[in-house]
């Protein structure tokens, strides 16, 4: 039986995935946490674990409060999907209910 290393990394570098593409992988693939970096590799991310989980939601928690205080901005959470600058992309596990297009990064 052959093992994989999370997380799994597959090369589109020259099948050129359109961000199209990619929206529909993530649609039709909500349970799975996915990314694109700048260089067109595909990262399908583990998911998170008990521990992990409960650290994200209080660092979570604690921003959210800061800034509802400060007013300075926007929080999101971790399973917004954002296109940065560099061109890397992510996209959650929590699938396309409440997703629209990806904000600018």
């Amino acid at each position: 039986m052959t093992t994989l290393d999370l997380p799994l990394e597959i090369n589109l570098e020259a099948v050129h995935f359109t961000d199209e593409q990619f929206y529909q992988l993530c649609i039709h693939n909500p349970e799975m946490a996915i990314e694109q970096n700048a260089q067109g590799v595909l990262i399908v991310m583990p998911p998170v674990g008990g521990e992990s989980g409960n650290q994200e939601m209080e660092v979570g928690g604690e921003l959210y409060l800061w800034n509802k205080q400060t007013q300075l901005g926007k929080v999101f959470s971790s399973s917004t999907v954002f296109q940065l600058p560099i061109g890397s992309k992510r996209w959650s596990k929590t699938g396309p209910k409440g997703h629209r297009p990806m904000p600018p990064g």
